[in-house]
């Protein structure tokens, strides 16, 4: 049994090694150079902004710096979406993994806003 606990920054900095190897593999062309610097930015920020989201400052701090990563996540599937349209890597089928985490990433970071959000929303009815 596999007693390791979840750890999204792991997850994060996974996702994020994942996506150099997707850039690395992508062509020496016009449209796969700029994809790749696109993706490079958007494919990494997420580990490194929650690296930032853990030292917020505060609840809306934190709520802010996870809508940012939730934001990359986002722009990291659009660009995940572009290459398998153009096959721009073969066989295309190394993209589904890679595709499937970017899913669930972007749901759990959204609960995670979530949640806080709720949380804010009970300490100020329980200040009132």
């Amino acid at each position: 049994m596999n007693n390791k606990v979840f750890d999204l920054e792991d997850r994060l900095v996974d996702f994020s090694s994942r996506i150099i190897d997707v850039v690395e593999t992508l062509p020496d062309s016009r449209a796969g150079n700029y994809i790749a610097g696109q993706l490079i930015r958007c494919g990494l920020a997420p580990a490194l902004l929650y690296g930032e989201a853990q030292s917020a400052e505060s609840r809306n701090d934190f709520i802010h710096k996870m809508k940012i990563v939730l934001k990359e996540l986002k722009e990291t599937r659009v660009c995940l979406k572009l290459i398998r349209k153009r096959e721009m890597i073969n066989p295309i089928s190394r993209m589904d993994k890679l595709g499937k985490e970017n899913e669930e990433l972007i749901a759990i970071v959204s609960k995670s806003i979530d949640t806080a959000n709720k949380n804010i929303r009970l300490v100020n009815k329980q200040e009132q």
